[in-house]
């Protein structure tokens, strides 16, 4: 008969438990072999086993098996497994840009190219909205207040191959004086865009604010002090703005027109 033994392999020996996920819609989670993030689009059962496809932020796909402690989830090592038909689906994670969250996800260093725009309201809203997808892709957002020696400073910088320079206008509109200023620059790795809009202020949906439409200022006042006097708020234009950017949750309180030219911007600067 045989005799029983005990595992005498001491505890600190012994591998961690690793948690069995469900691969539920949306779950956004890291490949471990490969870095790839994504979220779950399916699941498929084959005959070398299940697999799971993920989608990353740029809408790529990629198939992998699911096995054990195969990816992160919130930079923990799980096992994904196939859900059960009565998991209740998970909400998509998104930034507030629309990309895919990545959960536990670490800055990148910063690139050497930057993105720069006016002024720091500007900045401010880029950094709300796009904050998530800029701190992934290692770009740094710097304002200019105003783009008068705009040549120049991209002579000072410098861009090439390895740094780009994007750089957002506001009311890059033709015969406007920033269009003159634009058309002064001479760079391939130089990419400049801009927004109709007066200031970045318009860009903000006038029913994301609360009012119906923005003021029309005219010629020759102060825009914002005139818009701040139109709508009955104090004379005030950095509490104005707070208020404002605070009216600003995601990239559904924004003009498609500044949308595209932001999102252009990213994809010139980290461009292979």
């Amino acid at each position: 008969m045989r005799s029983y033994r005990p595992d005498l392999t001491p505890p600190w020996k012994k591998p961690a438990a690793v948690p069995e996920v469900p691969a539920e819609a949306d779950l956004v989670v890291e490949e471990v072999t490969t870095g790839f993030c994504g979220a779950v689009i399916r699941c498929e059962k084959t005959a070398e086993g299940p697999t799971v496809t993920l989608e990353d932020r740029f809408g790529k796909h990629r198939v992998f098996p699911m096995a054990p402690r195969g990816f992160l989830l919130e930079g923990r090592v799980v096992t994904l497994v196939r859900p059960t038909a009565t998991a209740a689906p998970r909400k998509p994670a998104r930034t507030a840009s629309g990309s895919l969250a990545v959960p536990g996800a670490r800055a990148r260093v910063a690139r050497a190219g930057r993105i720069y725009v006016e002024g720091r309201h500007d900045a401010e809203l880029v950094e709300k909205v796009w904050g998530d997808d800029l701190r992934i892709e290692g770009v740094v957002v710097e304002y200019l207040e105003g783009i008068d020696d705009l040549p120049a400073i991209v002579d000072a910088f410098a861009p090439d191959a390895d740094a780009r320079l994007g750089i957002l206008v506001d009311h890059l509109v033709p015969g406007s004086k920033e269009s003159r200023i634009a058309a002064a620059v001479s760079s391939d790795h130089a990419l400049i865009v801009g927004h109709p809009y007066i200031d970045v202020w318009e860009a903000v949906k006038p029913s994301s604010v609360g009012i119906t439409a923005w003021p029309r200022v005219p010629h020759g006042q102060d825009w914002k002090k005139g818009v701040c006097r139109a709508l009955g708020w104090p004379d005030n234009t950095g509490a104005a703005w707070q208020h404002i950017l605070g009216k600003v949750h995601t990239y559904k309180d924004l003009e498609p027109a500044l949308l595209g030219r932001v999102e252009e911007l990213i994809d010139f600067v980290t461009a292979p």
